[in-house]
């Protein structure tokens, strides 16, 4: 393995058996991997890039290529589309009171780890962004094997477990280990509007149920997802280019 991926492990601290259990390989194995004696694969790859919230490219240093075609859409409630931001207005304290919020409706569901929480929080994010052409939470997102991983999920969680207002906690489910965050603060819901609120609710409902392998096969079929190079960030833009399969808005016919 390249002297990159050494560098990467040691930016993030990670140890040998904390790398060893986020892979999901034995401690020796990890060793022949920093040495260089055998290449990390493609699987073990995408978890790591899950669980530090980057892309695989960040470990390999590759990138996929990816051409879309789009035609977009007509609004009915704006049929002359104004130009809107491409690159997401971070809103951290709605990031972290989201995320309160969302975990605390939901966190304790067996079903909900960190891979369902990156889709409810892209959710969140890009079906609100269609229906009112406006940010909520405004992450930035990256294409991963899996799905819409956010970018600034690391950070933001090991900022808020240090305030103490999450707990980061590893569960079984299905026999495998299970990232789960529980809250120990109540979030402030005055940073959301009343209909910023209500969507998170509504997309609560419509996803909390799901596993994290249905969310990803879900995101698997969302234009933004599909138009966007591997290791990319995803475009908000693109949700105005969506298929009935997931967009969430009523659009003029041409």
């Amino acid at each position: 393995m390249s002297n990159k991926f050494k560098d990467l492990i040691k930016k993030h601290k990670i140890s040998q058996s904390e790398l060893a259990r986020i892979i999901e390989v034995s401690r020796p194995t990890v060793i022949k991997i920093l040495a260089g004696e055998r290449e990390i694969r493609m699987s073990e790859a995408d978890k790591l890039a899950m669980n530090l919230g980057i892309s695989t490219s960040e470990i390999f240093g590759e990138t996929a290529e990816v051409e879309v075609i789009l035609k977009k859409k007509s609004s009915k409630k704006n049929p002359q589309l104004k130009k809107r931001i491409s690159v997401p207005a971070r809103n951290v304290e709605k990031f972290k009171n989201a995320l309160l919020y969302i975990t605390q409706k939901i966190g304790a569901l067996q079903n909900v780890g960190q891979t369902v929480l990156y889709k409810i929080l892209y959710f969140c994010d890009f079906d609100y962004y269609e229906k009112y052409e406006e940010q909520l939470i405004g992450a930035t997102y990256i294409k991963n094997r899996f799905g819409p991983t956010p970018r600034e999920f690391s950070a933001v969680v090991k900022e808020m477990i240090e305030e103490g207002k999450i707990e980061e906690v590893t569960t079984k489910y299905f026999s495998k280990d299970q990232k789960k965050y529980l809250p120990v603060q109540n979030p402030d819901l005055s940073v959301f509007t009343g209909r910023e609120l209500q969507h998170i609710d509504e997309e609560i409902a419509r996803l909390g149920h799901k596993t994290a392998k249905e969310l990803s096969d879900f995101s698997h079929q969302d234009i933004p997802w599909i138009s966007t190079a591997f290791g990319e960030d995803i475009p908000y833009e693109a949700v105005f280019y969506r298929t009935k399969e997931t967009s969430v808005r009523t659009y003029e016919k041409d």
